[in-house]
């Protein structure tokens, strides 16, 4: 069977062997009998799945015994509750600060209001002249030295890669550089962890729903630094809380066990390619490529500043929007899947995650060049 080319931001494509790996094992996980949907959480089997899973992913990321791992429920939406819940109290102010960049961010903040003090440190929620380029709302970065953080703040929130807008940015602060040593980065990662080396040592926690490089939907992965676990809201259910959770190595209550198992399979197979550092050379190379023809042509408009263009979400628009339709149709008869944008912003989206290969790339940039020879 011919796999078409899928561009869903999420949830989105899987490595190809790591399908094939769960396929082959779906009825029976090494000799158990057992598919791994029908074991018990607290099993042998699913201890050893859970703890594999938990071993590769701190030695892809290079992740401490400083910092606990959690795998949980409810996706970057929930967290967005979960981390008030469990941070606000570690400081007396119970405040936390935020940098709007992205409509993920914006309701990042929004949650946090239901939960305490949350203030906007900075936001490109305003068009702006930027490197002497007019941008528009969310498609830029305030500069980390403009950013307001308030030095009695619990935690101050970024996503680094929004989703929706296409904006990415790498450059994180440290507390210090912000005139706030004490206050922690909490970073929203979903849709570039894994894309690309990290340094989860200059943060207090970092979190993504795995649905765009870790794995299906279901399981949301929390690396949080040991020191801010244990000041949960009185109100923060128990099965939220980072306190029960992390002892417990993931295990309080019923985890999303198949998800985990799916996720183990993708740390495993970026292993096997040689690690982050390898993966981030080839999503450098795929976004380069796409980036470039985008530049040769006046026909789509980028709309995201050139220096925070995300290498996994590509938005464009065409020259006019009554051409949408047709350029949806023509891209899946040519098996290109899932170039619609968020229903929020319109236009068209290209993400290109770890698990899409050049190959596919390619085949978007010919259909891009084909399209704009029939309509330009």
């Amino acid at each position: 069977m011919t796999r078409p080319w899928n561009f869903s931001a999420g949830p989105s494509a899987l490595p190809e062997p790591v399908l094939r790996t769960a396929a082959a094992e779906m009825l029976d996980w090494h000799g158990s009998g057992m598919s791994v949907m029908e074991m018990s959480h607290r099993g042998k089997q699913f201890v050893q799945i859970c703890s594999e899973a938990e071993a590769d992913l701190r030695e892809l990321m290079g992740i401490s015994d400083d910092y606990a791992v959690m795998f949980m429920q409810g996706g970057g939406t929930a967290e967005n509750a979960i981390v008030p819940l469990n941070l606000l109290a570690t400081r007396p102010a119970q405040k936390a600060d935020f940098v709007l960049t992205g409509i993920w961010s914006a309701k990042s903040y929004k949650e946090c209001m239901r939960y305490g003090d949350a203030q906007v440190a900075a936001t490109s929620g305003v068009a702006a002249r930027v490197g002497g380029v007019e941008q528009g709302a969310y498609t830029w970065v305030p500069r980390p030295e403009t950013w307001q953080v308030r030095k009695d703040a619990s935690y101050l929130h970024c996503c680094s890669n929004e989703t929706i807008g296409g904006v990415e940015f790498m450059n994180w602060p440290t507390p210090a550089d912000l005139g706030a040593p004490d206050v922690p980065l909490v970073v929203d990662a979903s849709s570039h962890f894994l894309s690309r080396p990290m340094s989860v040592d200059r943060t207090g926690m970092i979190f993504a729903g795995a649905q765009k490089n870790a794995g299906p939907a279901g399981v949301t992965i929390v690396i949080v630094r040991r020191d801010l676990i244990g000041h949960a809201l009185p109100i923060c259910p128990s099965a939220f809380d980072y306190a029960n959770v992390a002892p417990e190595h993931s295990m309080f209550n019923t985890p999303p066990t198949y998800a985990i198992y799916i996720a183990g399979l993708v740390f495993k197979w970026l292993k096997q390619l040689g690690g982050l550092a390898q993966i981030e050379g080839q999503n450098i190379v795929k976004a380069e490529a796409l980036y470039g023809y985008f530049g040769q042509t006046d026909f789509y408009r980028l709309p995201v500043h050139p220096s925070v263009q995300s290498r996994m979400n590509v938005p464009f628009f065409l020259p006019d929007p009554t051409l949408d339709a047709a350029f949806l149709q023509g891209a899946e008869a040519r098996g290109l899947m899932q170039l619609k944008g968020h229903k929020t912003v319109g236009g068209m989206r290209a993400s290109i995650y770890n698990a899409m290969p050049l190959a596919g790339v390619v085949a978007l940039i010919d259909y891009l060049k084909d399209f704009e020879r029939s309509h330009g």
